[in-house]
Protein backbone atom coordinates (compact mmCIF):
# COMPACT_ATOMS: atom_id res chain seq x y z
CA UNK A 1 0.00 0.00 0.00
CA UNK A 2 1.03 3.36 -1.12
CA UNK A 3 1.48 5.93 1.45
CA UNK A 4 -0.36 8.85 1.05
CA UNK A 5 -1.19 11.76 3.26
CA UNK A 6 -4.61 10.67 3.48
CA UNK A 7 -3.54 7.09 4.73
CA UNK A 8 -2.09 9.40 7.52
CA UNK A 9 -4.60 11.30 8.33
CA UNK A 10 -2.88 14.65 7.10
CA UNK A 11 -4.91 16.97 4.66
CA UNK A 12 -3.76 16.45 1.37
CA UNK A 13 -1.57 19.63 0.54
CA UNK A 14 0.15 19.69 -2.88
CA UNK A 15 0.02 23.41 -4.05
CA UNK A 16 3.56 25.61 -3.64
CA UNK A 17 1.90 28.71 -2.12
CA UNK A 18 4.29 31.93 -2.45
CA UNK A 19 3.20 33.08 1.13
CA UNK A 20 2.33 31.04 4.23
CA UNK A 21 0.21 31.71 7.76
CA UNK A 22 2.64 29.40 9.77
CA UNK A 23 1.00 30.23 12.93
CA UNK A 24 2.59 26.22 14.76
CA UNK A 25 1.91 26.24 18.70
CA UNK A 26 1.41 28.72 20.93
CA UNK A 27 2.91 31.95 21.65
CA UNK A 28 6.36 31.29 23.22
CA UNK A 29 7.02 32.77 26.83
CA UNK A 30 8.86 36.09 25.79
CA UNK A 31 11.62 38.36 27.41
CA UNK A 32 9.55 41.09 28.27
CA UNK A 33 5.93 41.95 29.36
CA UNK A 34 3.46 43.12 26.87
CA UNK A 35 3.39 46.79 27.96
CA UNK A 36 6.99 47.15 27.39
CA UNK A 37 6.99 45.65 23.68
CA UNK A 38 4.23 48.22 23.37
CA UNK A 39 6.46 50.70 24.67
CA UNK A 40 8.99 49.77 22.02
CA UNK A 41 6.49 49.68 19.29
CA UNK A 42 4.81 53.14 20.38
CA UNK A 43 8.26 54.25 19.75
CA UNK A 44 8.91 53.15 16.76
CA UNK A 45 5.35 54.73 15.76
CA UNK A 46 6.47 58.02 17.17
CA UNK A 47 9.17 57.98 14.41
CA UNK A 48 6.98 56.64 11.31
CA UNK A 49 4.85 59.86 12.40
CA UNK A 50 7.75 62.40 12.95
CA UNK A 51 9.08 61.77 9.40
CA UNK A 52 5.93 61.32 8.01
CA UNK A 53 6.21 57.56 7.05
CA UNK A 54 3.57 55.33 6.04
CA UNK A 55 5.44 52.05 7.48
CA UNK A 56 8.95 51.05 8.69
CA UNK A 57 10.42 48.03 7.29
CA UNK A 58 13.54 47.05 10.16
CA UNK A 59 15.62 44.30 8.70
CA UNK A 60 18.67 44.26 10.94
CA UNK A 61 19.32 41.35 13.57
CA UNK A 62 19.42 44.24 16.63
CA UNK A 63 16.20 46.19 15.38
CA UNK A 64 13.75 43.24 14.79
CA UNK A 65 14.79 41.53 17.85
CA UNK A 66 14.03 44.88 19.63
CA UNK A 67 10.77 45.40 18.27
CA UNK A 68 9.44 42.25 17.88
CA UNK A 69 11.54 39.99 20.61
CA UNK A 70 12.33 37.34 17.30
CA UNK A 71 15.80 36.50 16.33
CA UNK A 72 16.90 35.56 13.05
CA UNK A 73 19.25 32.85 11.55
CA UNK A 74 20.11 34.60 8.60
CA UNK A 75 21.81 31.87 6.48
CA UNK A 76 21.63 33.95 2.76
CA UNK A 77 17.87 34.81 3.64
CA UNK A 78 16.16 38.02 3.87
CA UNK A 79 13.70 38.76 6.97
CA UNK A 80 12.13 41.87 8.01
CA UNK A 81 9.38 43.41 10.69
CA UNK A 82 7.07 45.40 8.90
CA UNK A 83 5.35 48.28 11.18
CA UNK A 84 2.66 50.57 10.14
CA UNK A 85 0.54 53.19 12.49
CA UNK A 86 -1.94 49.64 12.87
CA UNK A 87 -0.42 46.46 12.82
CA UNK A 88 3.47 44.81 13.76
CA UNK A 89 4.28 41.70 11.26
CA UNK A 90 7.78 39.88 10.97
CA UNK A 91 8.16 38.45 7.09
CA UNK A 92 10.65 34.88 7.84
CA UNK A 93 11.59 32.35 5.51
CA UNK A 94 9.86 28.92 5.27
CA UNK A 95 13.14 27.25 6.32
CA UNK A 96 11.97 28.40 9.96
CA UNK A 97 8.28 27.44 9.86
CA UNK A 98 6.31 28.44 12.96
CA UNK A 99 9.85 29.36 15.13
CA UNK A 100 9.75 33.82 13.95
CA UNK A 101 5.60 33.49 14.91
CA UNK A 102 6.00 31.72 18.37
CA UNK A 103 8.81 34.89 19.03
CA UNK A 104 7.02 37.39 17.53
CA UNK A 105 5.44 40.18 19.46
CA UNK A 106 2.38 40.59 16.74
CA UNK A 107 1.62 38.65 13.68
CA UNK A 108 4.09 36.83 11.20
CA UNK A 109 4.02 35.94 7.29
CA UNK A 110 6.26 33.45 6.15
CA UNK A 111 7.69 33.81 2.33
CA UNK A 112 8.41 30.38 0.43
CA UNK A 113 11.55 29.61 -1.70
CA UNK A 114 9.37 28.16 -4.68
CA UNK A 115 9.92 32.15 -6.48
CA UNK A 116 13.21 34.19 -6.02
CA UNK A 117 10.90 37.61 -5.48
CA UNK A 118 8.81 36.05 -2.65
CA UNK A 119 10.25 37.64 0.03
CA UNK A 120 9.39 40.99 -1.57
CA UNK A 121 5.98 39.68 -2.55
CA UNK A 122 4.99 39.19 1.10
CA UNK A 123 6.32 43.46 1.71
CA UNK A 124 4.37 44.22 -1.34
CA UNK A 125 1.49 41.97 0.51
CA UNK A 126 1.25 44.30 3.74
CA UNK A 127 2.30 47.39 2.51
CA UNK A 128 0.22 47.83 -1.24
CA UNK A 129 -0.47 51.56 -0.67
CA UNK A 130 2.92 53.27 0.83
CA UNK A 131 4.51 56.30 -0.46
CA UNK A 132 7.23 56.82 2.00
CA UNK A 133 9.07 53.47 3.54
CA UNK A 134 10.76 54.02 6.42
CA UNK A 135 14.24 51.50 6.34
CA UNK A 136 17.65 51.27 8.15
CA UNK A 137 20.21 52.58 5.06
CA UNK A 138 23.22 51.27 7.17
CA UNK A 139 21.77 47.68 6.99
CA UNK A 140 20.53 47.47 3.66
CA UNK A 141 22.80 46.26 0.97
CA UNK A 142 22.91 47.59 -2.91
CA UNK A 143 21.80 44.95 -3.63
CA UNK A 144 18.95 44.80 -1.77
CA UNK A 145 18.09 48.76 -1.96
CA UNK A 146 17.56 48.09 -6.00
CA UNK A 147 15.56 45.18 -5.25
CA UNK A 148 13.10 47.22 -2.80
CA UNK A 149 12.92 50.24 -5.37
CA UNK A 150 11.81 47.52 -7.69
CA UNK A 151 9.52 46.01 -5.80
CA UNK A 152 7.89 49.34 -4.67
CA UNK A 153 8.10 51.90 -7.69
CA UNK A 154 7.94 55.33 -6.75
CA UNK A 155 8.10 55.00 -3.40
CA UNK A 156 10.33 57.11 -0.96
CA UNK A 157 12.82 55.24 1.27
CA UNK A 158 13.66 57.51 4.40
CA UNK A 159 16.49 56.36 6.46
CA UNK A 160 15.34 55.27 10.42
CA UNK A 161 18.46 53.53 11.50
CA UNK A 162 20.28 56.79 13.78
CA UNK A 163 16.34 57.74 15.26
CA UNK A 164 15.76 53.44 15.95
CA UNK A 165 19.78 53.43 17.82
CA UNK A 166 18.69 56.71 19.82
CA UNK A 167 15.57 55.10 21.06
CA UNK A 168 17.35 52.07 21.67
CA UNK A 169 20.69 53.10 23.87
CA UNK A 170 17.98 54.32 26.95
CA UNK A 171 16.99 51.17 28.41
CA UNK A 172 13.98 50.04 30.63
CA UNK A 173 13.49 48.85 34.00
CA UNK A 174 12.96 45.70 32.32
CA UNK A 175 15.83 46.06 30.15
CA UNK A 176 18.29 46.95 33.14
CA UNK A 177 17.16 43.99 34.92
CA UNK A 178 17.95 41.57 32.15
CA UNK A 179 21.26 42.94 31.70
CA UNK A 180 21.79 42.70 35.61
CA UNK A 181 20.95 39.37 34.83
CA UNK A 182 23.63 38.95 32.28
CA UNK A 183 26.52 40.66 33.94
CA UNK A 184 25.94 38.12 36.77
CA UNK A 185 26.11 35.41 34.95
CA UNK A 186 29.23 37.00 33.18
CA UNK A 187 30.62 36.73 36.57
CA UNK A 188 29.85 33.27 37.36
CA UNK A 189 31.56 32.15 33.70
CA UNK A 190 34.75 34.36 34.47
CA UNK A 191 34.71 32.08 37.85
CA UNK A 192 34.79 28.51 35.81
CA UNK A 193 37.51 30.34 33.52
CA UNK A 194 39.79 31.41 36.13
CA UNK A 195 39.43 27.81 37.89
CA UNK A 196 40.34 26.16 34.88
CA UNK A 197 43.82 28.44 34.22
CA UNK A 198 46.94 26.05 34.89
CA UNK A 199 49.80 25.54 33.18
CA UNK A 200 49.95 23.65 29.93
CA UNK A 201 45.90 23.97 29.62
CA UNK A 202 44.90 24.43 26.17
CA UNK A 203 43.18 28.21 25.59
CA UNK A 204 39.93 26.25 23.74
CA UNK A 205 39.41 23.74 26.67
CA UNK A 206 39.60 27.08 29.39
CA UNK A 207 36.53 28.75 27.36
CA UNK A 208 34.79 25.84 26.90
CA UNK A 209 34.25 25.60 30.83
CA UNK A 210 33.31 29.19 31.25
CA UNK A 211 30.38 28.78 27.70
CA UNK A 212 29.00 25.75 29.59
CA UNK A 213 28.59 27.83 32.60
CA UNK A 214 26.69 30.48 31.43
CA UNK A 215 25.09 28.46 29.30
CA UNK A 216 23.52 25.96 32.23
CA UNK A 217 22.79 29.19 34.68
CA UNK A 218 20.90 30.99 31.64
CA UNK A 219 18.70 27.89 31.32
CA UNK A 220 18.39 28.00 35.18
CA UNK A 221 17.49 31.69 35.33
CA UNK A 222 15.25 31.92 31.85
CA UNK A 223 13.98 28.34 31.02
CA UNK A 224 11.93 29.75 28.70
CA UNK A 225 14.99 31.31 26.60
CA UNK A 226 16.40 30.07 23.34
CA UNK A 227 19.90 29.14 24.42
CA UNK A 228 22.54 30.96 21.55
CA UNK A 229 25.25 33.01 20.78
CA UNK A 230 26.69 32.71 24.42
CA UNK A 231 30.69 32.44 23.94
CA UNK A 232 34.23 32.80 25.76
CA UNK A 233 37.31 34.52 23.90
CA UNK A 234 40.18 33.01 26.60
CA UNK A 235 43.51 34.30 24.99
CA UNK A 236 47.12 33.23 26.34
CA UNK A 237 50.37 35.24 25.28
CA UNK A 238 50.58 36.72 21.81
CA UNK A 239 46.73 35.87 21.29
CA UNK A 240 46.25 38.61 23.82
CA UNK A 241 47.32 41.76 21.96
CA UNK A 242 43.67 41.66 19.71
CA UNK A 243 40.21 42.08 22.00
CA UNK A 244 38.50 40.15 19.40
CA UNK A 245 41.22 37.26 18.56
CA UNK A 246 39.68 34.35 18.42
CA UNK A 247 40.01 31.15 20.76
CA UNK A 248 43.13 28.72 19.83
CA UNK A 249 44.56 25.56 21.13
CA UNK A 250 47.52 27.31 22.93
CA UNK A 251 48.92 25.85 25.85
CA UNK A 252 49.42 27.89 28.77
CA UNK A 253 52.66 28.50 29.89
CA UNK A 254 53.95 29.58 33.28
CA UNK A 255 54.21 32.90 33.34
CA UNK A 256 51.66 33.76 30.38
CA UNK A 257 49.49 36.98 30.08
CA UNK A 258 45.86 36.04 29.89
CA UNK A 259 43.01 37.31 28.77
CA UNK A 260 39.76 36.59 30.00
CA UNK A 261 36.35 37.38 27.78
CA UNK A 262 32.92 36.21 28.62
CA UNK A 263 29.64 37.21 26.55
CA UNK A 264 26.29 35.56 27.88
CA UNK A 265 23.67 36.27 25.03
CA UNK A 266 20.37 36.75 26.76
CA UNK A 267 17.30 37.62 24.03
CA UNK A 268 20.20 38.92 22.14
CA UNK A 269 20.79 41.03 25.00
CA UNK A 270 25.20 41.06 25.47
CA UNK A 271 27.00 41.39 28.19
CA UNK A 272 30.57 41.16 29.36
CA UNK A 273 33.40 40.17 31.66
CA UNK A 274 37.11 40.97 30.46
CA UNK A 275 39.93 40.50 32.36
CA UNK A 276 43.79 40.69 32.24
CA UNK A 277 45.45 37.52 34.34
CA UNK A 278 48.50 35.80 34.87
CA UNK A 279 49.65 32.76 35.00
CA UNK A 280 51.60 32.07 38.22
CA UNK A 281 53.48 35.34 38.09
CA UNK A 282 53.69 37.95 36.29
CA UNK A 283 57.46 39.72 35.62
CA UNK A 284 58.06 43.66 37.28
CA UNK A 285 57.99 45.00 33.56
CA UNK A 286 54.51 43.01 33.31
CA UNK A 287 52.65 44.46 36.77
CA UNK A 288 54.11 47.88 36.16
CA UNK A 289 51.65 48.29 32.86
CA UNK A 290 49.16 45.65 34.38
CA UNK A 291 48.91 48.94 37.17
CA UNK A 292 48.68 51.61 34.77
CA UNK A 293 46.41 50.33 32.89
CA UNK A 294 44.33 49.26 36.27
CA UNK A 295 44.32 53.02 37.43
CA UNK A 296 43.20 53.97 34.02
CA UNK A 297 40.27 51.61 35.04
CA UNK A 298 39.19 53.27 37.92
CA UNK A 299 39.52 56.64 37.11
CA UNK A 300 37.38 55.90 34.06
CA UNK A 301 34.51 54.01 37.01
CA UNK A 302 34.64 57.34 38.41
CA UNK A 303 34.20 59.63 35.52
CA UNK A 304 30.74 57.79 34.17
CA UNK A 305 28.19 59.73 34.72
CA UNK A 306 24.83 61.55 34.10
CA UNK A 307 25.97 64.73 32.60
CA UNK A 308 29.38 63.25 31.20
CA UNK A 309 30.41 63.57 27.76
CA UNK A 310 32.04 60.38 26.04
CA UNK A 311 34.34 62.43 24.33
CA UNK A 312 35.99 64.51 28.02
CA UNK A 313 35.64 60.92 29.59
CA UNK A 314 37.88 59.96 26.51
CA UNK A 315 40.08 62.55 26.93
CA UNK A 316 40.58 62.68 30.35
CA UNK A 317 41.89 58.98 30.49
CA UNK A 318 44.09 59.89 27.76
CA UNK A 319 46.25 62.08 29.27
CA UNK A 320 46.82 59.73 32.48
CA UNK A 321 48.51 57.37 29.85
CA UNK A 322 50.36 60.18 28.13
CA UNK A 323 52.01 60.76 31.54
CA UNK A 324 53.48 57.01 31.33
CA UNK A 325 54.27 57.46 27.71
CA UNK A 326 51.45 54.86 26.69
CA UNK A 327 49.30 56.72 24.63
CA UNK A 328 50.25 55.40 21.10
CA UNK A 329 49.83 51.64 22.86
CA UNK A 330 45.78 52.64 23.47
CA UNK A 331 43.89 49.91 21.26
CA UNK A 332 40.55 51.21 21.23
CA UNK A 333 37.97 53.59 22.90
CA UNK A 334 37.24 53.62 26.67
CA UNK A 335 33.63 51.77 26.56
CA UNK A 336 30.21 51.21 24.58
CA UNK A 337 26.32 50.65 25.05
CA UNK A 338 25.00 47.97 26.65
CA UNK A 339 21.70 46.33 25.06
CA UNK A 340 20.39 44.48 21.60
CA UNK A 341 23.80 44.15 20.50
CA UNK A 342 26.47 41.24 19.69
CA UNK A 343 29.99 40.44 17.79
CA UNK A 344 27.90 40.17 14.84
CA UNK A 345 25.23 42.35 14.69
CA UNK A 346 24.33 45.57 16.14
CA UNK A 347 25.91 48.16 18.15
CA UNK A 348 24.44 51.29 19.21
CA UNK A 349 27.14 53.54 18.03
CA UNK A 350 26.07 57.15 19.53
CA UNK A 351 27.25 55.82 22.86
CA UNK A 352 30.89 55.36 22.88
CA UNK A 353 33.41 56.63 24.79
CA UNK A 354 36.04 58.09 22.29
CA UNK A 355 36.83 61.40 21.30
CA UNK A 356 34.90 61.81 18.85
CA UNK A 357 31.42 60.86 20.38
CA UNK A 358 29.99 64.36 22.07
CA UNK A 359 26.76 62.95 23.32
CA UNK A 360 26.10 63.38 27.19
CA UNK A 361 25.09 59.85 29.38
CA UNK A 362 21.93 60.12 30.65
CA UNK A 363 19.46 58.04 33.11
CA UNK A 364 18.87 54.68 31.45
CA UNK A 365 22.11 54.42 29.68
CA UNK A 366 24.07 51.22 30.66
CA UNK A 367 28.22 51.84 29.53
CA UNK A 368 31.03 49.59 29.57
CA UNK A 369 35.03 51.18 31.15
CA UNK A 370 37.18 48.60 29.50
CA UNK A 371 40.33 50.58 28.65
CA UNK A 372 43.11 48.58 27.22
CA UNK A 373 47.07 48.72 26.22
CA UNK A 374 48.61 46.47 23.60
CA UNK A 375 52.37 45.99 24.28
CA UNK A 376 54.06 44.31 21.07
CA UNK A 377 55.73 41.25 21.17
CA UNK A 378 59.61 41.76 22.10
CA UNK A 379 59.24 44.40 24.40
CA UNK A 380 59.37 44.68 27.94
CA UNK A 381 55.64 43.56 28.95
CA UNK A 382 54.45 42.47 26.25
CA UNK A 383 50.62 41.47 25.31
CA UNK A 384 47.39 42.72 25.88
CA UNK A 385 45.84 44.12 28.90
CA UNK A 386 42.12 44.88 29.33
CA UNK A 387 39.66 45.31 32.11
CA UNK A 388 35.87 45.66 31.64
CA UNK A 389 32.83 46.53 33.84
CA UNK A 390 29.40 47.41 33.24
CA UNK A 391 27.71 50.61 34.86
CA UNK A 392 23.80 51.46 35.04
CA UNK A 393 23.71 55.18 34.57
CA UNK A 394 21.49 56.58 37.34
CA UNK A 395 20.28 60.17 38.17
CA UNK A 396 23.03 60.90 40.38
CA UNK A 397 25.74 58.77 39.32
CA UNK A 398 26.31 55.59 38.03
CA UNK A 399 26.35 51.71 39.35
CA UNK A 400 28.93 49.03 38.73
CA UNK A 401 27.01 46.02 38.14
CA UNK A 402 30.42 44.01 37.58
CA UNK A 403 31.56 41.79 40.60
CA UNK A 404 34.22 40.03 39.68
CA UNK A 405 37.71 41.70 40.60
CA UNK A 406 40.56 43.01 38.68
CA UNK A 407 44.17 43.73 39.34
CA UNK A 408 47.18 41.47 40.43
CA UNK A 409 46.43 40.99 43.60
CA UNK A 410 43.30 38.80 42.20
CA UNK A 411 44.55 37.72 38.88
CA UNK A 412 47.70 35.72 39.22
CA UNK A 413 46.11 32.49 39.17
Amino acid sequence: MTTTAESLGLPVSNTLERLQTMHNGEKATPAFSDAEMQRRLDGLRAIIAGHDLDAAVLTSYHNINYHSGFLYCYFGRRYAFVVTPEKATSISAGIDAGQPWRRTFGDNITYTDWRRDNYFHALQTLLPKAKRIGIEFDHISLDARSLLEDAFPGVTFVDIAKATMWKRTVKSAEEIELIRNGARIADLGGEAVRDAISAGAREHEVALAGTQAMVREIARTYPHAELMDTWVWFQSGINTDGAHNPVTSRAIEPGDILSLNCFPMIFGYYTALERTLFCGHASDAHLKIWEINCDVHRRGLDLIRPGARCCDIARELNEIYRAHGLLGYRSFGYGHSFGVLSHYYGREAGVELREDIETVLEPGMVVSMEPMLTIPEGLPGAGGYREHDILVVGETGAENITGFPFGPEHNIV
